[in-house]
């Protein structure tokens, strides 16, 4: 049974708990909540984590698959160095950003979110998981042998069996059209 990168739940937790608190956030401003200062607060919070955790990490098989546009905010987060490439300071950091979150109706949802990826990246830090970047490599380009080119096939599928197959007029003889089929006589 394989592994399981906690690191890319924690990942995905994390990104949709600051939209969710983003979200919240605009609406505790835009209504004029009371306490709407914790709304303001949750949509900072909100667009910061969205920023922190929308690069992928590299998966450990190397199977990894970039989000769109992915690599400039993967440059930024690179540059912070040890502070985004471990696990226990994104489980701090997320824990810290998300208790302000529970002292306003219309940010308690994000908080709780944030919370639980916050324990999802605390799991993934015991368990040794790190940050790693997602970087374009350098493209190989293969050399394709003479040999290993086939040629394309010559009827398109689905293929009858060769017996059945009509035979082409080059193959033939001199001979008349011989037809394969059998044709009844009704």
């Amino acid at each position: 049974m394989g592994k399981i990168e906690w690191a890319m739940w924690a990942n995905e937790q994390a990104l949709a708990s600051g939209l969710i608190l983003l979200t919240g956030g605009i609406v505790g401003v835009a209504g004029q909540f009371r306490g709407w200062p914790f709304a303001a607060y949750a949509v900072a919070a909100g667009v910061f984590v969205c920023l922190l955790e929308y690069p992928r990490s590299k998966r450990a098989k190397g199977t990894s698959v970039e989000r769109t546009g992915q690599y400039c905010f993967t440059v930024c987060v690179k540059s912070f160095g040890p502070l985004t490439r471990n696990y226990y300071v994104r489980a701090f950091i997320h824990a810290a950003i998300c208790v302000p979150g529970g002292f306003m109706l219309a940010t308690v949802l994000g908080c709780v979110c944030l919370g639980i990826a916050s324990l999802i990246y605390l799991a993934a830090a015991i368990r040794g998981e790190h940050w790693e970047p997602i970087l374009p490599q350098k493209e190989t380009t293969r050399k394709t042998d003479a040999v290993s080119v086939r040629n394309p096939p010559e009827m398109p599928p689905p293929r009858p069996p060769p017996e059945v197959r009509r035979k082409r007029v080059d193959d033939l003889e001199g001979a008349a059209y011989d037809n394969p089929i059998p044709v009844s006589d009704k």
